[in-house]
């Protein structure tokens, strides 16, 4: 038995290796198709294209209409009222129009705490509006934003409505 496994054995492996490669599938031949040579017949002459309709004139370009309401805020606040994004959004679409234009946002507070509080505050409402504009579309560079705390004043701040007025962020041009 013993003699029979290591005279078979190697017997069997060289015919495996020498069978198995010729049991693999042979790859056809392929031969490239020969072009194939279309006759057509010679195109008839074709008339003169007629001439170019007249292009009409541009639009005229909108003029931007650059009066904008103030933002109004609340008492000690830099938040944004919901009453403001329809005034913001329309000022956003105008100073979309046109791009090389300059704009300033002046903030404003009523004359209620110190004079620190309420400069700090007319910036921060000034920049509120700022990243509004720029999160609608409106170029960065072209906004600059300046507080001006208590010392500009449009009504008395001796009534509440007139510190309700007085709260506010002016759009300018620059």
């Amino acid at each position: 038995m013993k003699f029979l496994r290591t005279f078979y054995l190697p017997i069997v492996i060289v015919t495996a290796i020498a069978v198995l490669p010729a049991c693999k599938a042979k790859k056809p031949i392929v031969k490239a198709p020969e072009p194939v040579v279309e006759t057509r017949p010679a195109p008839a002459p074709t008339p003169a294209p007629p001439p170019p309709a007249p292009t009409p004139p541009p639009a005229p370009v909108e003029k931007p209409d650059y009066n904008f309401k103030n933002i109004q805020f609340e008492f000690n606040s830099g938040i944004l009222k919901t009453a403001a994004y329809p005034a913001l959004d329309k000022a956003a679409a105008e100073m979309k129009k046109d791009p090389t234009v300059k704009f300033i946002l002046n903030g404003n507070s009523s004359a209620e705490g110190s004079d620190e509080h309420n400069m700090f505050l007319s910036v921060e409402r000034a920049n509120a509006v700022k990243t509004y504009l720029v999160n609608t579309g409106v170029i960065a560079d072209n906004i600059a934003t300046k507080g001006y705390g208590e010392s500009k004043p449009i009504e008395s701040n001796a009534t509440e409505a007139g510190r309700v007025i007085n709260r506010r962020v002016e759009i300018k041009l620059q």
